[in-house]
């Protein structure tokens, strides 16, 4: 045998044996009777055997195309699972993704665009693993992950970055004084407990020079690496926070109610994947969808 059985070759050879005649194996395969005929003919050849017996007017496999078929019908099968799968990756409908981020948003906002992402694509599977910043920078360095959502990035030459500014605003208890007021100012908490973000982040940095502008002590109580955290704690009266409003936005209602904290203070949310790892369709899909769903938080 010189030359590798085309698929054509395969296909024809099952589909005669399934119908017994050229003619009806040429209607199934879309091609004239003499162009089935010379596609078993050359198979025929190839393989160095007859491949059909002819009997009371059908074609019958020989015992040689019988021991064959099982086979050729196994990769027919498999081609057709493989065609389907390509289709789905085209079409974004197959795939894995996986998304490293902050642990905060794998209980909040991420759950719901996650949820979005699957219902038009149900083939696709997800991977979320939260942790801390420098956890997912290695990860994203490591190519170990499509993309990442991280905060206080500061660039690095194998990762591909983009930062959006998202709006904080004051959580407080739902029953609070405060809430009265359409704008929550330093001065306004100068008497207030705050749970505030951890004190070597540029956030709480960002904070401070606002309070210190202002002339007002911060009067801490507790300090918490999430803002889901803060929200909880807020929720419970344990005091009040400054966060960012795509946190703020999911606990409304359960607990506190947030206003718009003046002077403007931004969340720097960092949207990162790996610069030398090609990324998929899924994961650029992934990503717009993400960044569209930050658009009503952007701080203009």
């Amino acid at each position: 045998m010189q030359s590798r059985f085309q698929l054509r070759q395969l296909e024809a050879l099952n589909t005669v044996a399934a119908h017994g005649s050229m003619t009806r194996a040429a209607a199934e395969l879309g091609i004239s009777q003499p162009a089935v005929s010379r596609l078993i003919s050359d198979l025929s050849s190839e393989m160095g055997f007859q491949l059909f017996d002819r009997r009371e007017g059908r074609l019958v496999p020989t015992q040689e195309a019988r021991f064959l078929l099982p086979d050729i019908r196994r990769m027919l099968e498999m081609m057709d699972q493989l065609h389907d799968v390509s289709r789905n990756i085209t079409t974004r409908k197959a795939g894995h993704l996986r998304v490293a981020c902050l642990p905060g948003f794998a209980t909040s906002h991420l759950p719901e665009i996650i949820a979005s992402f699957l219902a038009q694509r149900p083939g696709v599977t997800v991977t979320i693993e939260p942790d801390r910043p420098e956890r997912i920078l290695e990860w994203i360095i490591g190519e170990q992950y499509d993309c990442g959502i991280t905060d206080g990035f500061d660039g690095h030459p194998a990762v591909e970055s983009e930062t959006i500014l998202i709006r904080s605003v004051c959580v407080l208890p739902d029953d609070h004084p405060l809430l009265a007021k359409t704008l929550i100012t330093p001065a306004d908490l100068a008497d207030e407990r705050l749970i505030h973000t951890r004190r070597d982040s540029s956030f709480f940095r960002d904070l401070n020079e606002s309070f210190l502008a202002a002339g007002v002590e911060i009067k801490p109580v507790v300090e918490a690496r999430q803002f889901t955290a803060a929200c909880e704690l807020v929720a419970r009266r344990v005091g009040v926070s400054i966060i960012s409003e795509l946190d703020a936005a999911g606990y409304a209602g359960r607990g506190l109610a947030y206003r718009p904290f003046a002077p403007a203070i931004a969340h720097r949310l960092s949207l990162v994947r790996p610069v030398h790892k090609h990324p998929s369709m899924i994961t650029l899909e992934f990503m717009d969808l993400f960044r569209d769903s930050l658009r009503g938080f952007e701080q203009g």
